[in-house]
């Protein structure tokens, strides 16, 4: 018997929802773009993947001051080189699809736009007031980093095992909170104002960071109970710092166990995500093309 089929996680944008052309340039631009298992997506795949890089890169060292003095017409010339080269990535994205509109509300569709926008934003408002300084724009040229998840299948397997494991995750960070409250007001009792625990917040602040073992060492009791709750609420944090990590642990070793996914789409359908041994569309039961990992587009 073979799993079900994963639901699609909103970092993913299905062919369905795209709209994928059937014939003509648009399919062969869209199979090159969106289909990374022919060797033309994977090529596309990894300069693209190379070029996100080179131009964080490029953001990194334009923000250290003696680098920027010395080379910043270079970093600024190869700044705009990525944008256009991402600008004219992101048009071609939008032509080949049926439904443009989809994916530029989608979540890599916003991603790919906020990765050139602030560049186009710094040249047309670089005296509003209300930006504060353009430096702010600058910054979220950093959003090109996510745009790598698009192409990392092992993102979908972390996403879908925190999706999976949120509510056990959330009932223990319920618990969390219970016992730091907890800690943070008895603290507050034992130690008082005089031994800096002037409110029940700054005892909770000082739960969390005991129990999480940062320990900053800021605020500390001087009682001999308050390093009584102080042990305890260590050997807490060292044992209830292994629980998400298990949880989420359990749920990528059960995602392991299910059919690997693939862009491999039905053209009857659009529907993907079809295993490569697979003859039939397990939606709507038409032939699907053969399965090509090393061919081409």
């Amino acid at each position: 018997m073979t799993a079900p089929p994963m639901p699609p996680s909103p970092v993913e944008t299905p062919a369905r929802a795209l709209g994928k052309p059937l014939a003509g340039w648009r399919l062969r631009l869209y199979t090159i773009i969106f289909e990374a298992d022919t060797r033309a997506g994977r090529l596309f795949d990894l300069v693209l993947i190379g070029f996100i890089l080179a131009s964080v890169t490029v953001v990194v060292l334009d923000s250290v001051a003696a680098v920027h003095q010395q080379h910043g017409r270079w970093l600024k010339g190869l700044e705009w080189f990525f944008t256009v080269v991402f600008t004219i990535e992101y048009i071609a994205r939008l032509a080949c699809v049926q439904h443009p509109w989809r994916y530029a509300r989608s979540f890599f569709g916003i991603i790919d736009l906020l990765a050139i926008l602030p560049a186009y934003l710094a040249v047309l408002v670089p005296e509003m007031h209300a930006l504060i300084d353009v430096r702010i724009l600058r910054l979220l040229r950093m959003f090109r980093l996510l745009r790598l998840t698009a192409y990392v299948s092992e993102f979908g397997a972390l996403y879908q095992a925190l999706r999976a494991s949120r509510r056990k995750i959330l009932v223990f960070l319920s618990f969390v909170l219970l016992v730091v409250t907890i800690a943070g007001t008895l603290m507050y009792v034992v130690e008082g104002p005089e031994n800096g625990f002037t409110s029940i917040p700054v005892g909770i602040y000082w739960a969390i960071t005991t129990m999480t073992t940062v320990g900053f060492g800021d605020v500390t009791p001087n009682t001999d109970l308050g390093r009584f709750i102080a042990s305890v609420m260590m050997l807490l944090g060292w044992g209830t710092l292994a629980v998400p990590t298990g949880i989420v642990s359990a749920e990528l070793v059960g995602h392991a166990t299910r059919r690997e996914p693939t862009t491999r789409t039905c053209h009857a359908c659009l529907s993907e995500g079809h295993s490569p041994t697979a003859k039939f569309c397990r939606d709507c039961g038409a032939a699907l093309p053969p399965y090509q990992r090393d061919g081409g587009p």
